[in-house]
């Protein structure tokens, strides 16, 4: 299986048992309790199937769970400095990585199948999931061996550092379960302290209504204030919890061609170009592109609280462009934007 799964270009491939772990519904409960899922209500409505992967599917025996690296080439931390561009997530930068991945876990899958027919095994079936399902992929990660969820609650690994998308395939086949990880993190907490909303409100414990990730791609409308200037000039997702990993230390590049970025998408776009999209020119933009879902109005807002924390008073004249747009999202976006850009114009 392993050599299968690298074979067609996963990093890593781990095995788990599906039986609940009452843990899991515990943390979920807790946090749903206390809103830290923001406007995400699909959480709470999916919140046993999440926990239990036998109340998702019956029939489930074995989880296989499968990895790819999409490290990147440096440090994306000091993009952060580059005040007159909007810094985009690493994973964002290229490809989809859905597309990318849930093919390979069809092939994958249908590769088991064959398999076990040719052991006399018929009637087995399997589902391969890409955030298509309540399925808590870094949990089931970490019982399958390939790493452990930090104090960020992201994956962790030490072969790859912070940087590993994941996929799933369920199977009614029963399988040896790998050893699950164990957490390394110990005393430090290097993810927490530089949140710069302070996100975490205990270690382990994201409040996601105060992550700059949900805010700039799951949160529709206005942006609270008190948080804007906290969100400097990252425009789609941030990565400082996880680049500031020490166990980055052991991640290396992706070798994967297809998460390359295309050609002409910069990882930290000027403002003012983006803040001169229309819809056209936003879907050709980013085809292709994770970012293209949030749609032109979301980024345009996110562009816009990336230009009034740049004091760059060049950027004044497009954020007055987009003060009385037709959405009003973008219409209170920019006047706060452009209030603050006049306060550093002489």
């Amino acid at each position: 299986m392993e050599q299968e799964a690298k074979a067609l270009g996963f990093d890593a491939c781990g095995i788990a048992s599906p039986h609940g772990l009452p843990h899991l519904l515990e943390r979920l409960a807790k946090a749903l309790a206390d809103g830290h899922h923001g406007s995400m209500e699909w959480m709470a409505q999916t919140a046993q199937r999440r926990a239990d992967p036998k109340i998702l599917w019956p029939n489930v025996r074995s989880i296989i769970m499968l990895a790819v690296n999409y490290g990147p080439e440096s440090d994306p931390l000091p993009l952060l400095e580059k005040r007159e561009r909007g810094v985009i997530s690493v994973y964002a930068r290229h490809r989809d990585y859905h597309d990318l991945i849930k093919g390979r876990l069809k092939t994958l899958a249908a590769k088991l199948l064959s398999r076990a027919r040719q052991m006399g095994l018929d009637g087995e079936e399997v589902k391969v999931f890409v955030d298509t399902a309540p399925v808590m992929e870094k949990p089931w990660a970490q019982q399958a061996g390939l790493g452990w969820q930090g104090k960020h609650t992201n994956l962790v690994s030490r072969d790859y550092g912070s940087w590993l998308f994941l996929g799933s395939i369920f199977t009614t086949l029963d399988l040896q379960a790998d050893e699950a990880e164990v957490d390394h993190c110990g005393s430090c907490r290097k993810c927490l302290d530089i949140c710069p909303t302070d996100a975490f409100p205990v270690p382990y414990r994201l409040d996601a209504r105060r992550c700059i990730s949900y805010l700039t791609i799951e949160h529709q409308g206005p942006i609270d204030e008190a948080l804007r200037p906290l969100m400097g000039n990252r425009i789609y997702g941030c990565d400082d919890c996880l680049a500031v990993c020490p166990w980055n230390k052991f991640a290396t590049t992706t070798d994967e061609p297809k998460l390359a970025a295309p050609e002409g998408r910069e990882s930290a776009a000027h403002l003012a170009d983006l803040l001169a999209l229309d819809d056209t020119a936003f879907r050709a933009r980013f085809a292709g592109s994770p970012v293209k879902r949030i749609g032109v109005k979301r980024l345009l807002r996110n562009a816009l609280v990336a230009a009034g924390n740049s004091a760059n008073p060049s950027l004044l004249a497009p954020v007055q462009a987009l003060c009385e747009d037709e959405d009003e999202t973008v219409r209170d976006q920019a006047r706060w934007s452009a209030r603050r850009l006049k306060e550093i114009t002489p």
